[in-house]
């Protein structure tokens, strides 16, 4: 289990974190969110020991991760895919931190094909695409085997394949009892992997839990409707309490769910030609709860 209480970090005058608080549980994929310059990097590297806290504490279960022997055994963790010697290959590479950890060999080997690579084994990390560094930097973080994993973007530069590997590995490491901290911009992707959310904006926290229950928290639900009858199901919705907008010849309705709009209709005899319900999007809702915490907003964004 991670924990980070009270955590502030400070680079001369300038505050990164804020009295920061949160938990990331075994058996769960937490997904570590917020807008560029929030503070996820300096957290992550106060939690594995690179960086020391102003103030609070981050522990892995219960005790700092500075200083301890083996670490890997611990904690695995990929925070560049790009820090990494080139003139080295990838075995080579692997091997380099098997031994330093005290992990066998046939680790190494288990991790390279894990990860895809036992073909690109011997080649310098030098040649390797991002991609490729990526799926190395993901192998030295399963290499042993531990039962906490932290991420940092992990999913720059994959393809496809890489991506659908990386969704499915998180899943069955969690499956496996483990805590597992993604940091990512990747709304789509944590839509379909995260259990939990931490987001953090300005370097203080705005939300800590499920996600489904930030995503609800952040948007309205959403039913669209057909009708020959727009006016009288307008006006009926209206009076129960659903705000309704046109679009495009349709009702949008909020705050009601398709059920209850199904039941309104049929209750009054207006036919329905169409009834969906659309389930509000992680990218939606962290957009608006974020949007207060964007350190270097876009033109659209103001």
């Amino acid at each position: 289990m991670i924990e980070v209480a009270n955590l502030t970090k400070r680079y001369g005058g300038v505050t990164a974190v804020k009295d920061l608080t949160f938990t990331v549980r075994p058996g769960r994929v937490t997904g570590f969110l917020g807008p560029n310059g929030a503070g996820k990097s300096t957290t992550l590297r106060v939690l594995l020991g690179l960086h020391r806290p102003s103030a609070g504490t981050a522990t892995v279960d219960g005790r700092p991760f500075g200083g301890r022997p083996r670490g890997l055994r611990q904690v695995g963790a990929l925070l560049d895919a790009q820090d990494v010697h080139g003139g080295r290959t990838a075995r080579a590479h692997l091997t380099a931190l098997a031994r330093s950890n005290r992990i066998p060999p046939t680790r190494v080997e288990e991790v390279l094909e894990d990860a895809g690579l036992t073909g690109a084994a011997r080649r310098r990390i030098a040649g390797f695409s991002l991609g490729m560094k990526q799926r190395l930097g993901i192998a030295a973080a399963l290499l042993g085997g531990a039962p906490v994993l932290v991420f940092d973007e992990p999913l720059n530069g994959l393809d496809p394949e890489g991506v659908r590997w990386v969704r499915g590995l998180f899943r069955r490491l969690a499956a496996e009892g483990r805590t597992v901290l993604v940091s990512s911009h990747l709304m789509s992707e944590m839509e379909h992997t995260a259990d939990d959310l931490v987001v953090v904006g300005r370097g203080e926290l705005i939300a800590a839990e499920s996600l489904a229950e930030f995503t609800a928290r952040g948007c309205r639900q959403r039913v669209t409707v057909a009708t020959p009858a727009a006016d009288a199901l307008l006006s009926l919705l209206t009076a129960e309490g659903a705000s309704v907008r046109t679009e495009g010849g349709l009702l949008v309705a909020t705050g009601m769910d398709a059920g209850r709009v199904g039941a309104i209709a049929q209750r009054h005899g207006i036919p329905l030609s169409r009834l969906q319900e659309e389930r509000p999007s992680l990218e939606e809702a962290f957009m608006r709860l974020t949007a207060d915490a964007v350190q270097y907003p876009t033109g659209d964004a103001r």
